[in-house]
């Protein structure tokens, strides 16, 4: 049993209720999709790769324990501080057990990218949860490159068996969807091939894997491809070289706090160190369009990856329609930009939402349910989500997670600000994002019981 079935069975239900004014200045927890590729390019790197501020959530402590199981001397130095002596590309060992990633499909997919290039055979395993996930769109590319699936579920599910390829293929690979799930794996797997790897998207997804991979010294070219997409192209078997990486503070976990001081009334709240990659912000963008007010500063850069000072305080929101190619670069946050939306004058409406489906739960439904026990008129149409917001939320619902932490939160940050408490059946999966939220949120003011 993983120590996230292990949760599952000792479930912990939360009740969020209205509270006063959020305030202060806090740092959430360092970006998750930074912290796992820092880890794995560290591994496939040679020399001593230094990390500050890594998110040490249960996501990415398994991609840590990867790593190490893979070959890699990976330790903690100090709070959020971590070093990684690394194997060098394709130099990953066998695996003596099974690789589990608990809750995690970013760290499982990247993680089949990178062992996919290199000649050994290795488990992959997660919670309930991750077993139930499609990685058939993954695979597909890693075995045109020359690896192979061996044991698996229906469609490719986990527990799966992944023999990487003793001599990989370079390729051209055209993603079916926006996913930089897929672009990094196919690229990971193209760092041990020799030639050119080449990944075209029609949306362009987030870039982390690209500017990290430069950071670390791989030759790589990213262009525009048609009106919303990039081409990407990489030389293979380059000799990555261990690197600082500064974590900044992620996006996809902000948004939480940052939807609960927007709708708070008399709410005025910090955040340092924010990453604002264009890819990662769609969701800052949208909540400005519905009249939020985010005020940037101190606006610097690491690693390739911009970061700023956020202040944000409580606002009259408006409701919106949100474009389809915006998607890409705010999927992780349409949860909680429903429960904006709900507490906004006037209908929104979020287009393009299919991604939603395969996510830790069918997102799309499970967030129409959170809106729906809580009094909100909402539809889903297609792969559209329609709220109608009335400025107030009436409350008062009990809110089924589905083993999944961005709803549990979500759901939190709506009985903050609603008419009669919200409750919440299971939050003991926020651990695998933002381990201190709850204690967090409780130092700016809010009210979980």
């Amino acid at each position: 049993m993983t120590h996230s079935d292990r949760l599952a069975a000792h479930p912990t239900p939360l009740e969020s209720r209205s509270s006063g004014s959020l305030t202060g200045k806090v740092r959430v927890p360092g970006d998750k999709s930074i912290s796992h590729r820092a880890l794995i390019l560290g591994a496939l790197s040679v020399g001593q790769t230094t990390i500050s501020g890594l998110l040490e959530g249960e996501d990415v402590l398994n991609t840590a324990k990867s790593m190490q199981a893979l070959g890699a001397k990976v330790e903690r130095t100090g709070s959020f501080a971590w070093q990684v002596r690394g194997v060098g590309v394709a130099g990953f060992a066998q695996p003596a057990n099974p690789l589990d990633f608990g809750n995690s499909g970013t760290g499982c997919r990247l993680v089949m990218g990178a062992v996919a290039g290199c000649p050994i055979s290795a488990v992959f395993d997660g919670d309930a949860s991750l077993r139930s996930r499609p990685m058939r769109r993954i695979l597909d590319p890693l075995e045109l490159m020359g690896a192979r699936t061996g044991e698996a579920r229906e469609g490719g599910r986990l527990p799966l068996t992944l023999h990487g390829a003793r001599d990989p293929v370079p390729m051209l690979y055209r993603t079916p969807v926006a996913s930089a799930q897929i672009k990094s794996a196919v690229l990971l797997a193209g760092l041990a091939a020799p030639g050119v790897t080449t990944v075209i998207e029609q949306e362009a997804s987030r870039d982390h894997t690209e500017l990290m991979l430069k950071h670390f010294g791989a030759q790589i070219v990213s262009t525009s491809e048609g009106s919303h997409g990039r081409k990407i192209a990489l030389t293979g078997q380059p000799e990555l070289h261990g690197a600082d990486v500064v974590v900044p503070a992620d996006p996809s976990s902000a948004a939480f706090p940052i939807v609960a001081a927007l709708i708070v009334e008399g709410s005025d709240v910090v955040f340092s160190d924010v990453m604002t990659n264009p890819l990662r912000t769609g969701l800052f963008t949208t909540l400005r369009e519905m009249g939020a007010s985010i005020e940037e500063s101190d606006v610097r850069g690491d690693a390739g990856e911009p970061m700023a000072t956020l202040r944000v305080r409580a606002s009259k929101l408006r409701g919106v329609e949100v474009p389809p190619e915006r998607a890409p670069s705010m999927i992780d946050e349409y949860l909680v930009l429903a429960v904006a939306a709900a507490f906004a004058e006037g209908t929104t409406i979020m287009r393009g939402l299919q991604e939603l489906r395969v996510k830790e739960s069918d997102r799309l439904e499970a967030t129409a349910d959170m809106l729906r026990v809580n009094g909100v008129k909402v539809e889903v149409a297609g792969d559209d989500l329609i709220v109608e917001g009335r400025g107030h939320v009436p409350g008062g619902g009990l809110v089924a997670t589905h083993m999944d932490h961005r709803i549990a939160m979500s759901a939190l940050v709506m009985g903050l600000a609603a008419d009669k408490p919200v409750k919440v059946d299971d939050t003991s999966f926020i651990a695998t994002s933002f381990p201190d939220f709850i204690p967090m949120m409780r130092g700016l003011g809010a009210e979980f019981s």
